[in-house]
């Protein structure tokens, strides 16, 4: 089965990793070069921020005609999360190829902003796979369950360990920004201080500037599973910390026009995902969330007075409000 791929992000190229050590699927379109010979690598696209995607909207548009015209060489096409492009991906295809089957997987985040997109994906999208129970209320049937259930499989027991991790994002802009709000607060912690990297800076790691406080790992799940806490950047893996157990608080800055007009649209009462599932389940906040403003002596009393019972109770509890992995299900519908 020959399968078009669109998959953006790198959190996508994770999920998109669970599936083919699963199935063999020839794939062609936007992915990672891990995977094969990708039309475009999906670094090309991995951009965040109002500002930072400007100059990729002619690109994406050239790519976009190109992937809708190769569909017509394939039996389906996965997309994976990254709305932006690959909703007005899906359109182009229905429009060149209207036979062919779209599954959607990790669908557009329209409780958040965007409900117009709900019209949008039930007119061009086949099958729909979403990953959070509460989606159900949006999407009707289509929960797959969490691709973070199939790539974590070990969790954080009682033990101390003596060392803190911290994850400054994945994105250029995310690390600029936060990683001298870390540099200050490793230099007041006496534990052993674990900068997690991910793979795609390894052999690029000037972006994070003075690191000399901080041992390197590549590895987010090994590091907070061996962690007493952790200082995360909003994103997926405030939500990998949450499943393992891991205690931890979110930090996020932006460009304050871009965060202006993030407030001005979503209107949510959280940031971290966590934090979300746990509101929408009527349970109390999971995690502490801290955006634009930073006060030190503030996140390093959150560290000394975590309590890590307490947090490896809320971890059992999202696990099993999560309920089951993803990649199986979304297979199934690949297949059939």
């Amino acid at each position: 089965m020959k399968i078009l791929v669109s998959s953006l992000e790198p959190s996508a190229n994770l999920h998109l990793s669970e599936i083919l050590k699963r199935e063999k699927f020839d794939i062609v379109g936007i992915f990672d070069e891990k995977f094969g010979n990708p039309i475009y690598s999906s670094k090309e696209f991995s951009v965040m921020g109002f500002i930072d995607v400007i100059p990729k909207i002619l690109q994406a548009k050239k790519a976009i005609k190109e992937l809708a015209i190769l569909s017509k060489q394939c039996d389906k096409v996965l997309l994976i999360d990254g709305p932006s492009f690959n909703i007005p991906l899906a359109k182009e295809i229905k429009k060149t190829n209207p036979n062919i089957e779209i599954i959607y997987y990790i669908l557009p985040k329209v409780w958040a902003w965007k409900k117009g997109r709900i019209k949008t994906i039930n007119q061009y999208i086949d099958k729909k796979a979403y990953i959070f129970p509460f989606e159900k209320e949006y999407w009707n049937e289509g929960y797959v369950g969490n691709p973070l259930l199939d790539e974590i499989t070990t969790f954080r027991d009682e033990k101390i360990y003596n060392q803190i991790a911290f994850l400054a994002g994945s994105r250029k802009s995310e690390i600029k920004s936060l990683m001298p709000i870390f540099r200050e607060i490793a230099k007041k912690i006496d534990s052993k201080k674990i900068l997690v990297v991910p793979k795609i800076y390894q052999n690029n790691m000037d972006i994070y500037g003075d690191v000399s406080d901080f041992e390197i790992s590549f590895d987010t799940h090994s590091t907070l599973l061996h962690s007493d806490f952790a200082y995360i950047c909003s994103g997926t893996a405030t939500l990998e910390a949450a499943i393992i157990g891991t205690p931890f608080v979110l930090m996020y800055k932006a460009r304050q026009i871009e965060y202006m007009i993030a407030k001005t649209f979503v209107k949510l009462n959280y940031v971290g995902l966590a934090n979300i599932i746990f509101e929408k389940e009527g349970l109390e906040e999971f995690h502490k969330e801290y955006l634009q403003e930073f006060d030190i002596d503030t996140l390093i009393n959150d560290y000394k007075t975590s309590n890590l019972t307490t947090w490896l109770e809320k971890s059992s509890k999202i696990r099993e409000i999560l309920k089951f992995g993803s990649s199986e299900n979304v297979i199934k519908l690949l297949k059939n």
